[in-house]
């Protein structure tokens, strides 16, 4: 297939998931129970970390989450006393247990402290003339553990670039907090990172799809094939590249392709 005909093929079928029907589906769905700014940002954050297998199950974690944090849960966060955490104790998803949960929200509350959003934990750290965001999602990965009783253990659930991850599930939140446009899945809300500037959230089945294609030629599944496969999207719509995860993620998770 052609570039000319490869981009049409792939302009549909992005069109075709990005609507509003795809949100009931998907864990982006949680963070759309909120209208609050710093609401959508620590559910779509617990949503995108929790998002690895079955997303029913990572949804109804997710509600099962929210719900521990009376459904509010920025005020939960900035607001809640040493009682209130006894509730996350019994607490777990896979391999997210309450040690990783009392650290992200400790986290929570010291950012919230000194800063209105979190995409500061994101955008400090970058440079001008960044291409995309992997000075962001390094020093994210440092600053989310720079706090004194930082775990060892939940480092594994916070990936970095500094690791060769793909950062899959920080890179489909920054998807939602910053991509723009009228169809109302993602939300948009932030505005220091450039939608150009973002890359395609990687996993297998968006990587199969995307070899099936001659969009990425690279073996191993890590930062530097998120990056290979970014740069042939920004070929198709400098702009707005991953706007093209709908259509990989569709062709390979709901399609099968």
């Amino acid at each position: 297939m052609n570039k000319e005909r490869l981009k049409d093929f792939l302009d549909r079928k992005a069109a075709e998931y990005n609507q509003l029907s795809f949100i009931d589906a998907d864990p982006v769905c949680i963070p759309h129970a909120y209208s609050k700014k710093q609401d959508i940002e620590i559910a779509g954050f617990f949503a995108a970390i929790f998002a690895w297998g079955n997303r029913t199950t990572i949804i109804n974690k997710s509600r099962e989450l929210l719900g521990l944090m009376d459904n509010a849960p920025y005020a939960f966060c900035v607001a809640h006393t040493e009682k209130d955490l006894r509730r996350f104790l019994q607490f777990k998803h896979r391999t997210f247990n309450p040690t990783d949960l009392l650290y992200c929200i400790h986290f929570m509350q010291q950012h919230y402290h000194s800063d209105e959003s979190l995409e500061t934990a994101f955008t400090r750290w970058m440079e001008p003339g960044d291409e995309d965001t992997e000075h962001a999602l390094n020093g994210f990965y440092h600053y989310f553990f720079s706090l004194n009783d930082a775990p060892a253990r939940t480092r594994k659930h916070i990936a970095t670039p500094e690791k060769h991850s793909t950062c899959k599930r920080l890179n489909m939140f920054l998807r939602w907090m910053v991509r723009r446009d009228q169809n109302g899945v993602d939300f948009g809300c932030w505005k220091k990172i450039s939608p150009a500037q973002l890359v395609c959230p990687l996993d297998v089945h968006v990587a199969r799809v995307a070899r099936r294609f001659n969009l990425l030629q690279r073996n191993a599944l890590d930062w530097q094939a998120a990056l290979e496969l970014t740069h042939y999207l920004r070929k198709l719509d400098p702009a707005d590249p991953v706007k093209y995860d709908f259509a990989l993620f569709g062709l390979g998770v709901v399609e099968k392709f």
